[in-house]
């Protein structure tokens, strides 16, 4: 799975930013959020690692960046078989996926894999990811309680919990401290900012004041305080609604190591989705980018287009229509702990997430779901390289070219 491009020479300009120093290393304040299915591969997360930042490849669905595996997945009439099939597939994908993102990052940086607790095989997602070289592993989309107990053959991979709110750092802090473990960084993620899968239990609940970056981080530190952590420096990084060098150094001010963005680096170059895709989030406003109940059971937010406009139209009639109508996944692949098509639940989502995506990543206006944080980005409708946004966001400059 090598890349036929040069890794390029790390970033020439000196931050004016402090320094991200984790597990020895010294990177950059910068991290590349995980975004699929599919969009944030190994170009993507390479590109960001030679850069001497964190690049994080998305785990779920990679095989749609291998026809190879893509044919070996084609609908297969028994639907056990077909199920296994795919999540082979899956793993041998998201093992290309690491190991081509470290030979183009060339030992700068950290390769991540972000892996969603709510999908069923987060566990096999995690060991893969640790077997084939990950540097850390970040898991949100549902409490990350047995991360530590997946890893535990993996000492050296480091544990990035994502939460929104201090109660929950709290409470995963409590639970891991009993298992001997710490997070090595922890991701605070702005539900009323960042794209996908949000970390609330409701719509209404993404505005609540408690996810403000100004009241986290504060408590957080506090927490780490009653606590008796203060002198284990866990690192903390809010995601969402960053999008300028000046924001970036609020926020390091306010007492975080780094910040993490996700849709901006969608969108660049290197990003591993279809031109297209692109197209589709440089294009969106907050106006077209809404928040809807996915299917999975937590709140969503991406860009309305054609399909999600429908979806919308006929969501609470979708919703009320559910109970009691359970049925198999359409996919024949059960990707989901908690599915509300599959399993009729009227408070979910009910439409099938991962076709949905996958038919995003293809780059299909009419029929995909395109996630997209609800923020302006750094270059307008411009797509630009991955060296140009981080340079944009550790010094300021560059927002001209």
């Amino acid at each position: 799975m090598s890349d036929s491009r040069e890794p390029p020479a790390p970033l020439s300009p000196a931050s004016r930013l402090p320094p991200f120093v984790f597990r020895g290393k010294t990177l950059l304040p910068i991290v590349q959020g995980g975004m699929g299915v599919a969009i944030s591969a190994r170009k993507l997360a390479g590109a960001v690692a030679a850069e001497n930042a964190v690049g994080t490849i998305a785990s779920v669905d990679l095989r749609h960046h291998h026809p190879d595996l893509l044919e070996m997945t084609r609908r297969i009439k028994d639907r056990e078989l077909n199920k296994a099939t795919i999540w082979k597939a899956n793993r041998i994908a998201l093992d290309r996926e690491i190991r081509g993102a470290l030979e183009i990052a060339q030992g700068r940086g950290m390769i991540a894999v972000n892996v969603m607790r709510a999908v069923s095989q987060y566990q096999e997602y995690v060991r893969q990811s640790c077997e084939s070289g990950a540097h850390a592993i970040v898991m949100g989309a549902g409490l990350p309680l047995d991360l530590p107990d997946l890893t535990t053959d993996f000492p050296e991979v480091a544990l990035f919990p994502i939460l929104s709110d201090v109660r929950g750092v709290a409470l995963i802090l409590k639970k891991w401290m009993r298992k001997k473990r710490l997070p090595d960084a922890i991701v605070i993620e702005h539900p009323a900012y960042a794209g996908g899968h949000l970390g609330a239990q409701q719509k209404e609940d993404v505005n609540d004041p408690r996810f403000d970056f100004d009241v986290v981080l504060p408590g957080v530190l506090q927490v780490f305080k009653d606590m008796g952590l203060e002198s284990e420096h866990i690192p903390l990084i809010p995601a969402g609604g960053i999008s300028s060098h000046a924001q970036v150094r609020e926020l390091l001010d306010m007492g975080a190591s780094a910040v993490q963005l996700g849709t901006a680096f969608a969108v660049t170059e290197e990003g591993d989705a279809h031109l297209e895709f692109k197209k589709v989030l440089l294009g969106a406003t907050d106006e077209t980018v809404v928040e809807f109940m996915s299917c999975a059971g937590l709140p969503a937010r991406a860009v309305r287009t054609p399909w999600l406009e429908n979806y919308l139209a006929r969501e609470q009639k979708l919703m009320r229509a559910a109970e009691g109508k359970q049925h198999q996944c359409t996919l024949a692949w059960d990707c989901l702990v908690t599915c509300g098509l599959r399993d009729a639940n009227p408070k979910h989502g009910q439409f099938c997430i991962d076709h949905q995506l996958a038919a995003a990543v293809r780059g299909e206006f009419k029929h995909g779901l395109f996630f997209r944080g609800k923020t302006k980005l750094p270059f307008g409708q411009s797509i630009r390289p991955v060296r140009d946004l981080i340079r944009y966001l550790t010094t300021g400059e560059g927002l001209e070219a």
